[in-house]
């Protein structure tokens, strides 16, 4: 170890940074603490005996690490045998060298990323930074000095200052450069262009092996910029849509569609039929509908693709569905209910029997919504089983069950399957049919609580959908415990919204009056860099939650007229869309223009004239 603090003390002597306030400062009388543990010796071991590492165990590492090559602090963390901030620290006083506990990222210099491969610098766990202190190179394991040598030579740098990081931050900070860096579709083919397009669209359509990962084929350097370039951008769907003389490349952000790229006529075939090699489909199939998945990883993000391609008049049609597996589920708290709903939604979703039903229109939230609902609720004490078309997100404690057509394992026959597993809740991804209803009535009559979701327009006429599909009021009226409707609406750029005053015919549409405005400031959109010029950024859910009580109930057995039974819900104190999303609007969340687009209300103005 003291050859490694010398040849570190060398490779580091040209710069000295000062320590991180925030450093983790080791044990300040590390002999006597040594020496307690029966250890009497210094220096590191004398550190890390102080720390708690137990001898044997060291001794162990050591051995490892001469036998293997490998670095003291990677054996030891894999042991379990002191913290990783710990361990650092103490590397920290012993060595000389900072340990910075956050590495500073906001104005990064990203020209490195054409010299090293993102695998390199991720196994070497070293990273180049300017900072305010000036050049650093960031290290996991101070004894890695030769990473250093050979990184500071090929940036031509001749001070070699280095800090101590965790791996979790130099790992971010390489995935944020490399993303910084990564150049998009669109400048991919304008360089294409430059050129000469029809050179490269040749070498395209002469790719002999598409399945060659490691291939610098253009059609696949285009394909892997279009899938990073949509999930950098938060799109959860990708379009590839061919016409005449074009095909338009469309990114999906926010529900929102945005024209991407538009790319020569040439390159549909090509790009149609590596996306289908991706996704395992028969591209020598091209007359009929296919669905398939593809796994990706981009950075430390996991994601899953679900792939439907279509025949049209100029060819295939294909849609990218994606779904980002590391992203962490909502809480109740993160949907955009205010405390009274959650307060409703709270005791709805602990009743001890009874549907729960949500509705909306494809991708308005209602899983998003349904998994909260789940994850607050997910006990050891509870069985919990879902069947889904598709599995968004995986819950731990829960029985998820993906339905599978080609085998017959529809919605209905999964939930008579799962009724004999004795479940306490069940989650039916969505009611289609009137088989499927009948089931999750039943085994809401039968003590189970029953989750599902439904398109319609609004959560009364959930009631006449019902209905419709052959359903008896009186079985409805018994089972459905409540119905929320919701809708998801772009949240404002907190970077670039301005405040504004709207017009009396706007209010007048949101059933606003002036005199609430005295309290509160409305903004609209801009734009910027931080949000594409769009003015949003994120979306947030809106709802109306109408809840099956008595009077409701001799009403529903009456008549199916989703207008009455509307207007009875908000006579009895429901808010509906319209009105919640009023409050949002009021609270500087969203904009009018917004709730008037996800409620169907239009200013007039915007109204067609005969």
């Amino acid at each position: 170890m003291p050859e490694q603090k010398r040849d570190q003390k060398r490779s580091g002597e040209a710069g000295v940074l000062p320590a991180d306030p925030g450093a983790i400062a080791a044990p300040p009388d590390i002999t006597a603490a040594a020496e307690q543990r029966g250890y009497s010796g210094t220096g590191l071991a004398a550190r890390l005996i102080a720390l708690g590492v137990p001898a044997d165990v060291l001794a162990e590492a050591q051995a490892l690490a001469r036998v293997n090559g490998a670095g003291m602090v990677d054996i030891l963390i894999q042991k379990k045998a002191v913290s990783e901030e710990a361990l650092l620290a103490a590397m920290s006083a012993e060595c000389g060298i900072p340990f910075w506990i956050q590495l500073p990222t906001d104005h990064m210099n990203t020209d490195f990323t054409a010299l090293f491969s993102i695998q390199y610098l991720k196994k070497q766990k070293i990273i180049p930074l300017e900072t305010p202190q000036g050049f650093v190179v960031a290290i996991h394991d101070p004894s890695n000095f030769q990473a250093v040598d050979d990184l500071c030579r090929l940036l031509g740098r001749e001070e070699r200052p280095v800090v101590l990081a965790t791996q979790e931050e130099i790992q971010a900070a390489i995935n944020l450069a490399y993303d910084l860096s990564r150049s998009t579709a669109k400048e991919f083919f304008q360089e294409m262009n430059e050129e000469s397009t029809d050179s490269l669209i040749s070498e395209i359509e002469e790719t002999g092996d598409l399945l060659d990962e490691t291939s610098d084929a253009p059609i696949i350097k285009l394909v892997n910029l279009l899938l990073s370039g949509a999930i950098k951008d938060r799109a959860s769907d990708i379009h590839i849509e061919p016409y005449q003389s074009t095909v338009k490349v469309r990114y999906r952000i926010d529900g929102i569609l945005y024209d991407i790229l538009s790319l020569p006529r040439k390159i549909h075939s090509p790009l149609v039929s590596r996306v289908k090699i991706m996704a395992k489909l028969n591209i020598a199939e091209k007359r009929l509908p296919q669905d398939g998945r593809i796994e990706i990883k981009v950075a430390d993000r996991s994601v899953d693709i679900r792939v439907s391609t279509i025949p049209t008049a100029f060819g295939e049609r294909v849609v990218l569905r994606l779904l980002d597996k590391t992203a962490s589920i909502l809480m109740l708290s993160d949907l955009g209910m205010d405390d009274r709903k959650i307060g409703i939604f709270n005791r709805l979703i602990k009743s001890p029997y009874g549907i729960v039903l949500v509705t909306g229109p494809t991708g308005s939230g209602k899983t998003t919504t349904l998994y909260a609902a789940l994850t607050s609720i997910n006990h050891p004490e509870v069985n919990i089983i879902t069947i889904e078309d598709p599995i968004e997100y995986q819950i731990d404690g829960i029985g998820q069950i993906q339905v599978n057509p080609k085998i017959e394992l529809t919605f209905a026959h999964g939930l008579r399957s799962i009724v004999r597993q004795d479940p306490d809740i069940i989650l039916v991804g969505e009611i289609r049919d009137r088989e499927t209803a009948e089931i999750a009535i039943q085994s809401s009559l039968t003590g189970h609580l029953v989750f599902s979701t439904l398109h319609t327009n609004d959560a009364a006429s959930a009631v006449t959908r019902l209905i419709d599909m052959g359903i008896e009021p009186f079985l409805v009226t018994s089972s459905v415990i409540a119905i929320i409707a919701q809708r998801l609406v772009r949240v404002l750029c907190p970077k670039c919204k301005e405040a504004s005053t709207p017009d009396d015919e706007s209010l007048a549409n949101l059933g606003v009056d002036k005199k609430q405005l005295e309290n509160h400031v409305l903004y609209r959109k801009q734009g910027c860099a931080a949000c594409m010029n769009t003015g949003y950024r994120g979306r947030t859910a809106i709802f109306e939650i109408l809840i099956l009580d008595d009077p409701l109930k001799r009403l529903i057995l009456k008549t199916s007229d989703s207008n009455q039974i509307q207007d009875e819900a908000m006579r009895r104190g429901m808010t509906n869309l319209l009105q919640d999303g009023a409050q949002k609007v009021l609270a500087g969340v969203t904009t009018i223009e917004e709730v008037f687009r996800v409620t169907r209300i239009l200013k007039r103005e915007n109204d067609l004239e005969v």
